[in-house]
């Protein structure tokens, strides 16, 4: 459940008390009359299953709520209603399948800003699996994939795609490359303070490197294991299993390809050089890819619920089975 805490142009509470009392999914309307002092207005609360939400938020933007007060919206962690069962039973779908539009859009927004903390995330990783591939250690490679924040502007991107948000998209690319050209960059003067220090080496990198040296060598399977990732990240994106982006994090290359290529690049191995960028673009290629296909069957499956809850809704009316408490309506 969606927990909604609204402020409201006095003026316009009869018509967001009407658009919140239509909607299947609604439970708990509360009015607190004149109670907002700045804006001024009516505080209006109420919870929303889920698989209703965006719909609503949807509605109560049209309505010129964003600009004229306020829409705020917490997740409810737990909620003993039986109110609130019936509310959920009624609304289309299921909540875990929910995609929260504005939601998503904020959250790509936030992560994918270019920013020192981002910078800093995004070289440490690199830096990370510089030592890893010179290394052949496998464990560092990992690490590094879970310490890169890189998915946030890939996410946006895919974002920006199906929603035509051309700021969010310019933002995200923006965030992308440059955030990996400065990581690579530092990540050169790092490789060759290791050198200079004598914990790095040419023949190191050289080596048959058994465990990491898939980093400079794309094949389809790489391809493959992106596109696999790029879905499952979504997914978890759009979803109440936000915790699966750790294993997205730790299933493609990105980092790990950006690192070799800048150590590459340090000793002058320019075949390896090359070969990691490709990986690299592979791999976000097939995110960008597979993220947009997701979200637009995303869409398009919600946009279908939404009509069979609508004909739904009108047989029934039409039937005169108006709902009732009992039946979850708020």
């Amino acid at each position: 459940m969606l927990h909604l805490r609204l402020i409201v142009p006095v003026d316009s509470t009869p018509d967001v008390l009407r658009l919140l009392e239509d909607t299947v999914g609604t439970a708990h309307l509360v009015v607190l009359t004149g109670a907002a002092r700045d804006p001024q207005g009516d505080v209006v609360l109420c919870d929303v299953a889920r698989e209703a939400g965006d719909r609503l938020l949807a509605e109560l933007r049209a309505l010129g709520l964003d600009r004229t007060g306020s829409i705020a919206v917490d997740h409810i962690d737990l909620s003993l209603s039986r109110r609130a069962e019936h509310a959920e039973d009624a609304a289309p779908g299921e909540g875990v399948d929910a995609v929260l539009w504005e939601s998503l859009t904020d959250v790509t927004h936030e992560e994918s800003t270019l920013s020192v903390t981002y910078l800093a995330f995004l070289t440490l990783a690199t830096m990370i699996a510089a030592c890893g591939v010179v290394l052949d250690n496998a464990i560092l490679i990992v690490g590094a994939m879970a310490v890169g924040p890189e998915f946030g502007p890939v996410a946006g991107i895919c974002t920006a795609l199906v929603r035509r948000a051309p700021r969010l998209a310019w933002r995200s690319l923006v965030a992308l490359v440059v955030g990996f050209a400065v990581a690579m960059a530092l990540t050169v003067v790092f490789a060759l303070f290791m050198d200079a220090v004598g914990l790095f080496g040419a023949d190191a990198l050289a080596a048959a490197r058994p465990n990491t040296n898939f980093i400079y060598r794309p094949d389809w399977f790489s391809f493959v294991v992106a596109v696999l990732a790029g879905v499952a990240g979504v997914l978890s994106l759009t979803s109440a299993k936000s915790g699966a982006l750790v294993g997205v994090a730790i299933s493609v290359t990105t980092v790990p390809a950006a690192a070799n290529a800048a150590v590459a690049l340090s000793y002058g191995q320019y075949g390896q050089a090359r070969g990691s960028s490709e990986q690299l673009l592979l791999n976000l290629a097939g995110i960008v890819l597979a993220g947009v296909t997701t979200l637009l069957a995303q869409k398009a499956f919600w946009a279908g619920q939404r009509r069979r809850a609508g004909r739904t809704a009108t047989a029934g009316a039409a039937g005169g089975t108006g709902g009732s408490p009992g039946d979850g309506a708020p």
